[in-house]
């Protein structure tokens, strides 16, 4: 297995996840759409995907987006998406992408990442509780649209 920056070349491959990912979130399928918008992303720079590939399959991906920290004044990234395919779970498939993801803004000098997830996705929270992310206790989010 190998873990590749995302690139206009890797975007067919990218987007077959990402339309996957959105599913398993109840949304329609829509690769046109899925490949637009992660193009959109990459094009304008608001985004970094990371793709894990093996034999040139996606295996899984994530998806991070740029951010600051205004009380430590200091560059961050939100760590939205995150999805590996169903017939690639339990093969660490997601714990080297996080740990890409990690290297990636450690590289940089950057503060680190944040993400969310459902209360009910308990093999996720271990994934990241076994790799050293500590969950946020003291926070509450809130959301209006």
């Amino acid at each position: 297995m190998k873990i590749i920056q995302v690139q206009k070349e890797h975007l067919d491959l990218a987007a077959i996840l990402f339309d996957a990912y959105r599913q398993y979130y109840g949304q329609k399928a829509d690769l046109v759409a899925a490949k637009r918008f992660l193009s959109e992303r990459l094009l304008l720079n608001e985004s970094v995907i990371f793709l894990a590939l093996e034999d040139d399959k996606p295996l899984g991906f994530t998806q991070l987006y740029p951010t600051f920290s205004s009380v430590s004044m200091e560059r961050q990234w939100v760590l939205n998406d995150l999805f590996v395919d169903e017939k690639a779970r339990n093969k660490g498939v997601g714990k080297a992408i996080l740990e890409t993801a990690q290297n990636f803004t450690r590289q940089l000098g950057h503060k680190g990442l944040l993400l969310e997830t459902t209360p009910e996705n308990i093999k996720a929270q271990k994934l990241y509780e076994n790799i050293g992310w500590k969950r946020e206790e003291n926070h509450y989010f809130y959301w209006k649209s």
